[in-house]
C-alpha cells in the first residue's frame, strides 16, 4: 500500500521562499483548489492520501517533500536549507513516527528532500543552495545500507527540478542543468519547457504539470501513460508535482 502524505496550502503562499524565479501574486485560492485535484489524481492512482494538519503561518508547508526523506526501513527528518522552512519538520517528523523510525538531520547540516532522488538502493543528492556537504556526510552515516552519491546540477533550485524518475531505469532530465546518468536511459525534456523534468512515477502512469504540454507529447509519444495536473499557481511558488507530496510504502496486510 502506497501512502501518499500531503498538507494543505498557507493562506501566506504568495511570501514562499523563492530562488531561482521571480515573485508574482499566487491565488491562494485557486491553489488550493488545485492542490486539492493534484491529491484526488493520487487518490486515483493508487495512493491512500494522508494528510498532515494545516500549518498556515508557514508559506511553503504545502511543500511536504523537502522535510523528510523516506526509506524502506527509516525516514530521514531533514534540516530545511532555508531558515524559515525549518519550522515545518516537526509536523511532518509527528506524521511519519507512524510509519518508519525517525533519524535525524543535524546542524551545520542543510538538506531539502527534493534535492535527493532515490533509484533502488542509491540515494543521489543534489549539491544546491539549500543541500551542503555536511549533510551528505550525515546521510550516509545515518542510511549506512545506502550508496550516497553527489550530484553536481545548475540554474534551478532542486535535483528533483532536473532530474526525476518516470520507469525503473529510466528517469525524465533538462539536458541543460544535469548531465546524464549513467546506467540509465534518459529522456530529455522538450527545450521549451525547461521545467518539466518534475515528474512524479507512480505505478503505470507519470504524473506531470499540465504547463508541459510538448513534453507530455514526447512521453506519450513512447509509450508511456501521463496524468496531466493543473499545478499552475503552485508553480509560481517555484514547486512541481513531486513537491507536494511524501511517498511511503507499507506492506498489504
Amino acid at each position: 500500500m502506497r501512502l501518499a502524505i500531503t498538507r494543505p496550502v498557507s493562506p501566506a503562499i504568495g511570501d514562499c521562499e523563492l530562488t531561482f524565479v521571480e515573485r508574482q501574486p499566487i491565488d491562494a485560492a485557486r491553489a488550493t483548489a488545485q492542490h486539492d485535484h493534484y491529491e484526488r489524481a493520487l487518490a486515483r492512482h493508487g495512493c491512500t492520501v494522508v494528510r498532515i494538519a494545516a500549518a498556515p503561518e508557514l508559506p511553503d508547508a504545502v511543500f511536504v517533500e523537502d522535510a523528510a526523506i523516506v526509506l524502506d526501513e527509516i525516514a530521514v527528518i531533514t534540516r530545511p536549507g532555508a531558515e524559515s522552512r525549518q519550522a515545518e519538520t516537526a509536523s511532518v517528523a509527528a506524521m511519519l513516527q507512524n510509519y518508519r523510525p525517525l533519524v535525524h538531520i543535524q546542524a551545520p547540516a542543510t538538506i531539502d528532500g527534493g534535492d535527493v532522488l532515490r533509484l533502488d538502493r542509491t540515494l543521489y543528492v543534489g549539491r544546491s543552495q539549500r543541500t551542503n556537504e555536511a549533510a551528505l556526510e550525515q546521510l550516509q552515516r545515518l542510511a549506512p545500507d545506502y550508496k550516497v552519491v553527489a550530484v553536481y546540477f545548475r540554474g534551478c533550485l532542486h535535483l528533483k527540478s532536473a532530474v526525476t524518475q518516470i520507469e525503473k531505469r529510466t528517469l525524465l532530465f533538462n539536458p541543460d542543468w544535469i548531465e546524464a546518468f549513467k546506467g540509465f536511459e534518459m529522456i530529455a525534456v522538450d527545450p521549451t519547457e525547461p521545467l518539466a523534468a518534475n515528474a512524479l512515477y507512480l505505478d503505470g502512469v507519470i504524473v506531470l504539470s499540465a504547463s508541459h504540454t510538448r513534453t507530455r507529447r514526447r512521453l506519450e509519444q513512447r509509450g508511456y501513460r501521463v496524468v496531466p495536473v493543473d499545478v499552475s499557481e503552485l508553480e509560481k511558488a517555484e514547486a512541481g508535482v513531486t513537491c507536494c507530496s511524501l511517498m511511503v510504502e507499507r506492506p498489504n496486510r
